[in-house]
């Protein structure tokens, strides 16, 4: 049963006359699986209404930050206490300790933060930051890990080992990429190479420990040992990018799920953001103190906000670091994402179509293959029209998942059994179709 969209479409229509595009953020458009994007008017819990009142189950949660789910109790009581205090200081409060206590309280991989207001800030900042630290220029990313658009990340692999990356993005001069090795996710034997082709001038190795941006594929066990091996030997230093997967996917962050099979391990640097903000624009980098009192106004590297560790942000965040590490919230949160996954599969087996899910903590994905991928390069050849098929199958009843097939899924802590029994029913209605 499809959904009247007119007042979805009217508000469009008023948007792409004054915003490129009609939205703020690409994704937003609907643009890779057609249709009307949903205007969406308020959220509570695990669901939220469009422009036409039309409740969906929300599986986006703002993309990754809506742990709790939309409108928890002990947030809001501490977002409105903090909005009385006042909106913004430009000078230190209590609460940006308190934050950067609890974030160190739970990543023991840093000694120090430094709170900033987005991922991409916090991942360009990391960057400089390495480069200041070591001396050098060269950095190393993986295709299909998105790091936010700073010029320097917007880089698709080259054409060998021997060369670097091309921009992907119009504005971004040759010369801003020149430095950034781009490597395929999960390649041993490239990742090798690379360090014996460049080891000596890289800056830093900057990773998704579990990519969220090719859907949901994981670094194996021998690969970011292997990162992390080559990283010392060479004296570059391994960030970890958690933005996505930081208090998402467990209370210590992906780096704790690596260190339970690889014992002792840990990053150099760790990027985060969406749950530390919990739904407010917030991100932070950190790393140990000889590397984060290089900074300013310690150290010669630049850094700098006017909103960063804004007093309202930083009583959303807080709020939801206390609430998530209560006891027996992940195991209850993971179980759930489990329960979701494992019903998906068992719709999608019953009805005869090709699939494959994984998840960790409150994140998940799912490819309409047999099995799960490990690069960008298998990702991508995925049929498209039977993702967009599903995907508006599903928004039809009433369950929002993301509007492109390169994206992860979250469940919240609000999302219900019952939440989950309708989403898997649905979905098995729309692989008939498939």
């Amino acid at each position: 049963m499809a959904h009247n969209t007119d007042n979805n479409n009217t508000l469009f229509e008023r948007a792409k006359q004054i915003i490129p595009g009609g939205v703020n953020s690409p994704v937003r458009a609907f643009k890779a699986v057609g249709g009307t994007p949903r205007f969406i008017q308020r959220a509570q819990g695990a669901h939220f209404w469009d422009a036409n009142d039309q409740r969906y189950i929300d599986y986006i949660g703002s993309w990754g930050p809506m742990i709790l789910g939309h409108g928890h109790p002990a947030v809001v009581q501490a977002v409105q206490a903090a909005v009385r205090e006042g909106f913004s200081f430009g000078a230190p409060t209590e609460r940006e300790i308190e934050l950067a206590q609890e974030i160190l309280r739970l990543l023991p991989s840093m000694d120090m933060v430094r709170l900033v207001s987005s991922g991409t800030e916090a991942a360009m900042s990391a960057i400089r930051l390495a480069r200041g630290a070591t001396g050098r220029s060269k950095l190393i990313k993986f295709e299909g890990c998105y790091h936010g658009h700073a010029d320097a990340l917007l880089v698709k692999a080259g054409s060998g080992l021997a060369t670097f990356g091309n921009a992907t993005s119009a504005g971004v001069p040759p010369e801003v990429v020149q430095h950034t090795l781009v490597l395929e996710y999960n390649n041993i034997a490239q990742l090798e190479e690379a360090f014996t082709l460049h080891g000596t001038g890289i800056a830093c190795l900057m990773i998704e420990p579990i990519a969220g941006n090719m859907n949901f594929v994981r670094a194996s066990l021998p690969f970011m040992k292997r990162c992390r091996e080559l990283c010392t030997q060479y004296g570059a230093l391994l960030v970890f990018d958690e933005v996505m997967t930081g208090f998402r996917v467990a209370l210590g962050s992906a780096q704790s799920v690596y260190a339970r099979h690889l014992p002792g391990f840990e990053p150099d640097m760790t990027v985060m953001g969406k749950v530390i903000g919990g739904g407010m624009p917030l991100a932070a980098f950190g790393a140990k103190r000889a590397v984060m009192e290089l900074l300013a106004p310690l150290g010669a590297v630049y850094q700098a906000g006017t909103l960063s560790g804004n007093p309202v942000a930083t009583a959303c965040g807080l709020a939801t670091l206390r609430e998530i590490s209560k006891p027996g919230f992940f195991e209850d949160l993971s179980a759930k994402t489990r329960s979701l996954v494992a019903g998906l599969k068992a719709a999608a087996a019953a009805e005869g179509v090709p699939f494959s899910a994984d998840s960790e903590g409150g994140m998940f994905g799912f490819f309409l293959f047999d099995s799960l991928p490990q690069n960008y390069a298998t990702v991508m050849t995925t049929d498209s029209k039977r993702f967009n098929t599903l995907f508006h199958g599903l928004l039809d009843r009433g369950i929002y998942i993301a509007p492109a097939l390169y994206e992860a899924g979250f469940v919240s802590a609000a999302h219900t059994s019952d939440d989950i029994a309708a989403t898997v029913a649905a979905a098995r209605e729309v692989f008939k179709l498939l």
